[in-house]
């Protein structure tokens, strides 16, 4: 993985920017005539156990809000996060949570191209797409995801796995941060889909 320049304030300001401008269209209906509500949910998901390592099949509906598509419009880069945890029960304590990870994509539009750009940040594979819709497909499906291996799983122990997605706001500055949190808008998150993992 290959590590990234460091992104200057100058940008940061620009996209702050860029951001307040698409939210204030928004909000006196220059953007839309008639606002969308977002919402990302886990449709289904599941670990299959395969040369001793567990890996995960999921497919989720991401549907943006009118005022992230705004954003977006706008050259704002989105960043959609899939949280995944390996949960161990236990009897007379309480779950301990034996693994996690998070899976961050990030989501533009190239005004030259015309395309949607999709870039998996853990990765740095990177795909282009006519339509938004076949972006958010893409992003909506996980096949073969590795997860853990098996050997570190205690043979008698019980797990659950869990996974949700969000729109990941932590990028912006702190008082884009403070605006995203009142407005409904951008709180995307999914709730936990949970299941056993056999072992």
């Amino acid at each position: 993985m290959s590590l990234k320049p460091a992104r200057t304030k100058k940008t940061g300001v620009k996209h702050a920017l860029l951001v307040l401008l698409a939210v204030s269209a928004l909000g006196t209906g220059l953007a839309q005539d008639v606002e969308r509500e977002g919402y990302f949910e886990v449709r289904s998901a599941s670990t299959d156990l395969v040369d001793g390592v567990h890996k995960l099949d999921a497919r989720l509906q991401l549907v943006l809000s009118s005022e992230a598509l705004a954003a977006l419009d706008s050259g704002v880069t989105l960043t959609i996060e899939l949280q995944l945890q390996v949960i161990r029960s236990r009897r007379f304590l309480p779950d301990d949570v034996e693994a996690e990870l998070a899976l961050r994509y990030e989501l533009e539009f190239s005004p030259v191209s015309q395309r949607y750009i999709v870039r998996n940040n853990n990765s740095g594979d990177q795909d282009s797409f006519a339509t938004l819709y076949s972006a958010l497909n893409s992003l909506g499906r996980v096949q073969g995801l590795p997860v853990i291996d098996n050997a570190l799983l205690a043979a008698e122990a019980e797990y659950r796995v869990r996974l949700r997605a969000m729109l990941n706001t932590e990028r912006y500055p702190a008082a884009l941060r403070v605006l995203f949190f009142w407005r409904g808008e951008w709180q995307l998150q999914s709730e936990w889909l949970e299941w056993l993992l056999e072992h």
